[in-house]
């Protein structure tokens, strides 16, 4: 029996977000000082910041929110992989880790997890990419970038063939501390009726008690 390995960004003030978006901010503006029985938290913050779900309303005007994205996307079997070695998440780069049916695949990148520094560069998933992942039977796919396009791209060629070939979206996963392999994922949004995207809380555990601790 594995242990649940959390794979989320810690949720903190000093988070980094995407330039000029709303930072997370948490404070307790009513302590139990004033109250005489509890403190009350609020929160400031983008849909974006962290490990999050994208909706495709995120990039498409007309498209679904959040909560009218099938919710057993986000739990069941995933695979994770690591295609560090590649500048692209390309049908080349894919075939070379994975070529069996996968509903839910994770990828790990060559960007170092580090949530309170924003990056300058990702590795981007291509056309190709969506397509292969597709071929496999891909419903979702989570990165360990703020993004599956290039930070300064317009088009959002990753979205947008991601949406194509029906693949939801997670971004932020943390996988330096996770090796490759089989394991159950749970990484609920919350039900955020009109939103754009959500912050998850993120978690495997690996399948058939295999050699799959964190490194």
């Amino acid at each position: 029996m594995g242990v649940w390995i959390d794979i989320s960004q810690p949720i903190n003030n000093n988070l980094a977000c995407w330039p000029r978006d709303q930072s997370f901010h948490f404070h307790t503006p009513v302590t139990k000082e004033m109250t005489g029985s509890v403190n009350i938290g609020r929160i400031t913050t983008s849909t974006h910041v962290g490990t999050h779900a994208d909706a495709p309303y995120h990039f498409m005007e007309d498209g679904k929110r959040i909560l009218d994205l099938e919710i057993d996307r986000y739990i069941g079997p995933c695979k994770v992989i690591d295609l560090s070695a590649f500048d692209e998440i390309n049908e080349t780069a894919l075939k070379s880790k994975v070529k069996e049916d996968t509903e839910r695949l994770l990828i790990r990148t060559s960007l170092p997890n580090n949530p309170e520094q924003f990056p300058t560069d990702v590795t981007p998933i291509t056309a190709d990419g969506a397509a292969y992942m597709h071929f496999l039977g891909v419903k979702l796919v989570g990165v360990d970038t703020p993004s599956v396009d290039p930070l300064s791209s317009k088009e959002l060629v990753g979205h947008h063939a991601l949406f194509k070939y029906d693949i939801n979206i997670l971004e932020n996963v943390m996988l330096d501390q996770v090796v490759e392999g089989d394991y159950e994922m749970i990484a609920l949004p919350l039900p955020l009726q009109d939103a754009d995207g959500s912050l998850v809380r993120a978690v495997i555990k690996p399948i058939n008690g295999g050699n799959h601790d964190a490194k």
